[in-house]
């Protein structure tokens, strides 16, 4: 009996043990663990490397979906993401979905050119595109006080815009980049005066102006195609898209000068640049999404602008007209008619 005893004692102590060899392994792996969580915590450099690892993959996994198209009615917001990888996937995918014409009016309401294309963080794309940008104008399509005017160019600092208008009617508008803050762009009615295909800039050398006309003889101002970054970045100039620049150099007429040229003789087409720029504010284009009409120009402010410039203007156009015909006269005057030409023999 005393045998039997002693073998149950030895195997009620042998199981017991196992037991307690078994509990402290499960002691050691829970210790484990809280130790690895703390240092994690704590920031060991091991616990970094993988938690960067492991939080770069799931940034990249969430960025790498493309940005969809936010549907906000009239105006959508296609949202840009900041790497750089992911701008030139996106653009390929913005390619795809426009073609040029439709990516140069989206780019063009967003006062960018197609060098510029990435300096905004989101596109204002219109729901339906129009290439001619005039379903999309901040200016009245008619303008009464201007009916008389022939031919009008004005410019808008509070919407980086210019428009032209023909006895009162909308011919065309696009977007500008008028003078930055420390160089801002003289305000107030003034006149073409003279036009290069291509000048070299008063300020650098290395800057060149196609198509630039000016409009501030002295001060060197005058609109002409440079980068359009999205905000107002020149120095004084109204700088235009190409095609913009292109066409208004064939619109607008210059000033006509007396013989020798010391003195102006007649003006050539009204300017007017006004208002105000919002500096360090949203992108007046912006609030396009929350309102399709944020950046439209009442015809009462527009007449009101106006209103006390038009018979300058007028009394300019009466004058540049009366210069233009005289000097038509004279040059036809000066050259012989055919009928008085003497008739050269017959060689037969």
């Amino acid at each position: 009996m005393k045998n039997m005893s002693v073998k149950k004692l030895f195997l009620y102590a042998c199981l017991c043990a196992v037991f307690l060899v078994s509990c402290k392994k499960e002691i050691e792996k829970i210790s484990d663990t809280f130790k690895d969580t703390a240092s994690s915590v704590s920031g060991s450099p091991e616990a970094k490397t993988d938690s960067i690892k492991k939080d770069s993959v799931l940034v990249v996994k969430k960025e790498s979906v493309p940005p969809v198209m936010q549907e906000n009615g009239f105006y959508n917001a296609f949202v840009i993401p900041k790497d750089k990888k992911m701008r030139d996937s996106l653009y390929a995918e913005f390619s795809k979905k426009y073609n040029e014409k439709e990516r140069t009016a989206i780019l063009a309401l967003n006062r960018l050119d197609s060098k510029s294309k990435w300096n905004a963080d989101t596109l204002v794309v219109p729901a339906k595109i129009d290439t001619t940008l005039m379903a999309y104008s901040p200016f009245p399509m008619q303008l009464d006080v201007l009916s008389g005017v022939k031919k009008f160019v004005i410019f808008s600092y509070p919407i980086q815009a210019y428009a032209v208008y023909s006895n009162g009617s909308l011919v065309k508008w696009g977007p500008t980049s008028m003078g930055k803050k420390a160089a801002q762009t003289t305000r107030g009615l003034t006149f073409a005066n003279w036009k290069k295909k291509l000048s070299i800039s008063t300020v650098s050398s290395e800057w060149k102006l196609p198509y630039n006309f000016n409009i501030h003889n002295i001060g060197g101002i005058g609109w002409h195609e440079y980068t359009l970054p999205g905000y107002p970045a020149s120095h004084s100039c109204l700088r235009l898209l190409r095609k913009d620049a292109q066409w208004l150099y064939s619109y607008a007429d210059t000033w006509i000068l007396n013989p020798g040229g010391a003195t102006t003789k007649a003006r050539g087409t009204a300017v007017m640049v006004f208002g105000d720029y919002n500096w360090g504010g949203r992108r007046p284009w912006k609030k396009l999404l929350d309102d399709p009409n944020a950046n439209n120009i009442s015809v009462e402010e527009l007449t009101k602008l106006l209103e006390p410039d038009v018979p300058k203007m007028l009394k300019e156009q009466s004058n540049r007209e009366k210069v233009a015909d005289s000097i038509k006269t004279a040059k036809a005057m000066a050259t012989p008619v055919d009928s008085e030409r003497p008739v050269e023999p017959s060689s037969n």
